[in-house]
């Protein structure tokens, strides 16, 4: 700074004027030339030097349309296009007195918002646009669950259970609306909100969940091979306590992908490399039945039982099934089979019998033979890129090009190399929108598949491909079904319902990032995201009680609604590939840190040059980023903030130059987090990072804030090419964790699953006819809005550079030495744009009233530095910073509230004049924020209430308890061997379809005496292996009935298998034998079943048959074949095999 101002300069200061010209003036150099003035020529003085402008010191009504510098003499010199605003301060920052009443800057918006991508988020007490849900788990900061994060869920009748990485945990139907008070009493962060749960000691990673509701157990998969299990009615005698686990053995060398029950009561698990395991349950019986102290024992007892099915089709070395992993394992209850789902491959096997019966692709072709060798002939990418270099460069120098040119072709052609050396690694990735997520049955019998690129395909019960829909761009993660209802969750976070043919009945946003699993109970289906929220949605939804829940809901917002407020800095600065000193830093953000909670940081050209723009753009292709300078920036900036001390360094993203960062006040840590990052190359056709944008995208009280660093396009004319570049900014800009961030590594969700969401572009023509929703479904579907457009705020900063236009050097220093910067506003390119709704439409950006901030000799102070070499470059205001918070239009400051959430205004909008390290000067820019919220806990509350107590909806639930009235035509029936019996389950009513399933509830032994011993279930009320019931789950059409053939099938040995070798121990069993099977009947959409209990016995003794014949009409099948042709007559043949729909006996 030049500390010696002439005498002159000192006279030509003090007679220099606060207010500017007027607007319809000629430029001060031409008022020179006519004389109207005198001139004193002020040119080498620091802005510090100069007299700023006096603050209003009244305020102004909102409704005024104007600004005021100093305060305006005539209307003529009001400037139109800024509004005024005035904010209160809450009595949270009353702590500072000399701020109790603040006067934010006037502030000008940009035409174009309001409409499309550029329309602001609409938000209120209850989400519009989707059923009022019952939130179990609120969505905890990410930051908080490392280590716990929640992978799957899974529903008993009473209970709900989630498998973590550290365990399992679950909650109590009864108390899901209770206030939130933390693990047993206990508080923990991330678990403030969520309703009361328990939690297991700690374990490996749970990797899948399974339900055995016949003995109550609850069993696991975990990361370290592992299958335990939990008892679902353990008594917590402290509920201090964790869960501790029951029976648990090594079942796979690796993770447990896949469990279920087969309709026999086995246990089967699927694991990598395409290995399929059966437990039988006999084993895993009398490994429940020992004690606690011969546990070790136990586990021996099972892991030596295993059946390996992959070793078993498995002949001189070819395999009949894929090494790929196991994706799910399904139970075709219908007809007593398992389905096996890997990625682009599916197995059939007999449930009994345990033969394979059928391999087929996902285009529905029989596969004889899939798992063949694969051979990786890759080349090191090393040595790819060594090669692209030198004969590029090579090339380049003999053809004497420039060294622009040269440099291009270098970036690109290293950028190229390591693209196809990774994309050729992953040679898995060519198929990659076609493999398979999820499978499910349906209550129809049919199965339904989900793949990456959203295509849902239907299969009937042998394999057949039956057709084929596209309802949602986005991969498939996750189904369930209930009734006649199809519910299918998306990476995009939605959740959509299909009927039974494949059409859409409703679509909406669960969750703000992937649906991982669903899960029914209790009148729910429950849907877990992978930030480990869990929301429940009624089976009533769509329908006219979620009108009723939303209205209730929005009339208690005072109850649940909260405020909180925060201030927030921002500092942007081209550095130039300098280097700034500790004084400039504090300069620039010290000095006014002291009273904020976030501050974020952008800098442009931290480093350039062509051999580490090509070295970005390599390590950005294999997902890898920052430099040794950008950390050195990150550090340096850190200790002016006293990070450790006051700040917290929350993530950072580097792309090239560009570089951004995050510190969140220690005191505010426990409200902020999710934090996730994001680039976007725009040089060199959209390739390259010397031109683009970086951002980080943060939670603040359970409100979206994004902060994007940009710099866009340079030179004066290509006006056009920054706003191209701002457009595909904001367009393209995709949120994912990083490496620089906590936690980098996401839950329950492939990374590839994130490249899809990113990758994904919008339903083509013909998806969108086989879509077969409405036009507001469809209008909804396609309004998949980027990420910045979903923010609640949105703040762009950086090297934007545009230019002032129409105006000469000479003129525009003589504007800013005299500070008329109202009239090199009318000059500002980015004004006019903005004004024109062509770049940052619909946006925010306080009034300048700094000089300036490009182009500076470095080293230089004052308005002295301003570039006065050979191009002498027009200074311009290239570094700023603009904004959108949740106000739609341009109305001033007001309250926020649960519909208008995230209010802010900018208390400080300034340039570091002293700062001379850069040919640009450093600005900052200081909100205050006002954020309104929803007490999660308390809003949960009040959803129980409102279940509980309003008459209206009780009566809604009542009509959902209605099942329609059915038979059966006979209560007991008495096989011998080969007989089977055709059971007939009739639907009474006229006008309802009934669902029915079959379980098997116990078995027992006939005694001499004609008495029983104790019944005792299979593996999720599976049947024992001499009995076969088909179909066991159907639907019934109104006023038909179903008929069900119970069949004695031969059973005489007992195949044990020890170390996955069959031992065949001939072992006749002679006695007698009784089943209690119960016929559960449900409606369309019922919460409520009615349930018919028969009793199956199989005799060997005449006396027992004579006995039991007298009882009721048993007889031998007329048929089986005509029993089932008039079953396919009748019915559908089917039901949803969902445990949970099994609910208390009515």
């Amino acid at each position: 700074m030049d500390d010696h101002i002439e005498d002159e300069d000192r006279e030509a200061l003090a007679g220099l004027t606060s207010a500017p010209p007027h607007r319809k003036m000629h430029s001060f150099s031409q008022q020179i030339r006519t004389g109207d003035k005198t001139y004193h020529p002020v040119r080498k003085h620091s802005l510090d030097e100069l007299p700023n402008p006096p603050t209003a010191d009244h305020l102004y009504d909102s409704s005024d349309d104007d600004f005021f510098a100093g305060g305006p003499s005539s209307a003529a010199d009001i400037d139109e296009d800024y509004i005024t605003q005035t904010m209160y301060i809450d009595d949270d920052d009353a702590n500072q007195p000399d701020q109790r009443q603040l006067h934010p800057l006037p502030e000008f918006v940009g035409s174009g918002g309001g409409v499309g991508i550029f329309k602001v988020p609409t938000r209120s007490a209850v989400h519009p646009g989707r059923p009022p849900c019952l939130e179990l788990r609120p969505h905890p900061l990410r930051e908080t669950q490392v280590g716990k994060f929640l992978r799957n869920i899974a529903c008993t009748e009473t209970q709900l259970w989630a498998g973590q990485e550290s365990g399992v945990r679950y909650w109590n139907f009864d108390s899901a609306c209770d206030v939130g008070c933390g693990l047993s009493n206990r508080v923990r962060r991330g678990d403030e909100d969520a309703a009361p749960f328990h939690e297991s000691v700690n374990t490996s990673p749970t990797t899948c969940l399974m339900v055995d509701s016949g003995n109550k157990l609850v069993l696991s998969g975990h990361k370290d091979g592992k299958i335990r299990s939990w008892k679902t009615d353990q008594s917590l005698e402290d509920n201090n306590n964790p869960l501790k686990e029951g029976l648990s053995w090594q079942a796979h060398r690796g993770p447990v992908l896949a469990m279920l029950f087969s309709s026999h009561g086995d246990l089967w698990s699927g694991g990598e490399g395409g290995i399929i395991k059966i437990w039988p349950w006999e084993s895993i019986e009398k490994s429940l039945s020992l004690k606690p102290e011969e546990k070790h024992m136990a586990a021996l007892l099972v892991e030596r039982s295993f059946i390996d099915l992959r070793s078993q089709v498995t002949v001189n070395g070819a395999c009949s099934i894929s090494s790929s992993d196991i994706k799910c394992l399904i139970s075709d209850h219908v007809r007593a089979k398992v389905w096996c789902a890997q990625p682009l491959f599916f197995s059939l096997w007999d449930a009994r019998t345990k033969e394979l019966l059928r391999v087929f692709n996902i285009e529905g072709q029989i596969e004889n033979r899939v798992d063949t060798p694969q051979s990786v002939q890759d080349q090191p990418v090393e040595d790819e890129m060594k090669v692209k270099f030198v004969s590029t460069s090579k090339k380049e120098k003999s053809q004497g090009t420039s060294f622009l040119q040269r440099s291009r072709n270098a970036i690109m052609g290293a950028a190229d190399a390591v693209r196809r050396v990774a994309t050729r690694g992953a040679g898995a990735f060519v198929e990659d929108n076609k493999r398979t997520e999820a499978l499910v049955i349906s209550a129809d019998g049919m199965f339904w598949s989900g793949c990456t690129n959203g295509l849902l395909v239907q299969w009937d019960g042998n394999g057949n491909r039956l057709q084929d829909v596209t309802h949602h761009p986005y991969a498939v993660q996750c189904f369930c079904t209930y009734g006649t209802r199809i519910y299918v969750g998306y990476v995009s976070g939605y959740i959509q319902i299909l009927d039974l043919e494949g059409n859409l009945i409703a679509s909406w946003v669960a969750h703000s990032s992937p649906v991982i699993k669903l899960a029914v109970g209790k009148g729910y289906i429950y849907s877990l995201a992978t930030h480990g929220g869990i929301r429940g949605w009624s089976i009533t939804s769509p329908g006219p009680l979620d009108n009723l829940l939303r209205s209730e809901l929005a009339a208690k917002e005072a109850m649940y609604s909260r405020r909180d407020n925060i201030r927030i800095l921002i500092g942007t600065w081209n550095v130039g590939q300098g280097r700034a000193s500790h004084d400039s830093l504090m300069s620039w953000l010290g000095s006014v840190s002291s009273d904020v909670g976030i501050i974020a940081v952008g800098l442009q050209e931290v480093e350039m040059g062509a051999g580490f723009l090509a070295m970005s753009a390599a390590k950005e292709t294999v997902g890898l980023e920052g430099s040794a300078i950008g950390q050195w920036w990150q550090d340096t900036i850190g200790k002016a903030l006293e990070e450790g001390n006051t700040f917290e360094r929350m993530g950072s993203r580097q792309l090239a130059g560009l570089l951004i960062s995050l510190w969140v006040r220690k005191n505010l840590r426990t409200h902020v987090g999710d934090v996730d990052a994001a680039a976007v190359p725009c040089g060199f056709g959209r390739a390259i990072g010397n031109k683009g944008g970086v951002g980080l995208r943060i939670r603040v009280y359970d409100r979206t804030i994004c902060f994007v660093n940009c710099h866009l396009a340079a030179h004066l004319e290509a006006v056009a090419r920054r706003n191209a570049d701002f457009d595909h900014i904001y367009k393209t800009m995709v949120f994912s964790r990083s490496a620089n961030l906590l936690n980098s590594a996401a839950a329950g969700v492939s990374s590839a699953v994130h490249m899809m969401k990113g990758a994904t572009t919008a339903p083509s023509s013909d998806q969108k006819k086989q879509t077969g929703a409405s036009s507001d479904q469809k209008k909804q579907m396609e309004e998949m809005k980027p990420d910045l457009a979903e923010a609640d705020m949105v703040i762009f900063f950086g090297d934007f550079n545009y230019r002032l236009f129409g105006i000469s050097y000479d003129e525009a220093r003589d504007f800013v030495s005299q500070r008329c910067f109202d009239w090199l506003r009318e000059k500002d390119q980015l004004r006019a744009e903005m004004k024109a709704g062509k770049v940052f439409q619909g946006m925010r950006e306080a009034l300048i009233r700094f000089p300036p901030t490009y182009k500076f000799e470095r080293n230089r102070p004052g308005l002295a530095g301003y570039d006065s070499g050979e191009k002498k470059r027009i200074p311009a205001w290239c570094d700023r910073l603009i904004y959108r918070d949740s106000r739609t239009g341009t109305e001033p400051v007001s309250d926020c509230s649960l519909d208008c959430p995230v209010v802010s205004s900018v208390l400080l909008y300034d340039a570091c004049m002293d700062v001379t390290e850069s040919d640009h000067k450093p600005v900052q820019c200081k909100f205050h924020v006002k954020i309104a919220h929803a007490d999660r806990s308390v809003r949960r509350q009040a959803f129980g209430e409102i279940m509980k107590s309003n008459e209206t909806v009780r009566s809604t639930l009542d009509e959902l308890s209605y099942v329609p009235e059915t038979s059966v035509n006979t209560e007991t029936i008495v096989l011998q061997n080969q007989d089977t019996y055709v059971l007939r389950i009739t639907n009474k009513s006229l006008k309802d379809k009934a669902f029915f399933k079959i379980i098997c509830e116990g078995q027992s032994t006939v005694k001499e005496d004609e008495e029983t011993y104790e019944y005792r279930s299979r593996g999720s009320f599976g049947f024992p292996r001499w009995l076969e019931v088909t179909p066991a789950a159907g639907m019934i059409k109104p006023d038909t009935y179903a008929e069900v053939s119970v069949h004695h099938e031969e059973f005489h040995t007992l195949e044990e298998f020890v170390d996955g070798i069959p031992q065949n121990w001939w072992c006749e069993d002679t006695r007698d034998k009784e089943v209690i099977l119960e016929v559960i009947v449900q409606g369309s959409c019922s919460t409520e079943t009615t349930r018919h209990q028969i009793r199956v016995r199989h005799c060997f003794s005449a006396k027992s048959i004579r006995i039991d014949s007298k009882s009721n009409g048993s007889k031998k099948a007329q048929g089986v074949g005509s029993s089932l042709r008039q079953l396919s007559s009748s019915s559908s043949d089917a039901i949803d095999e969902q445990r949970s729909m099994s609910n208390p006996r009515s």
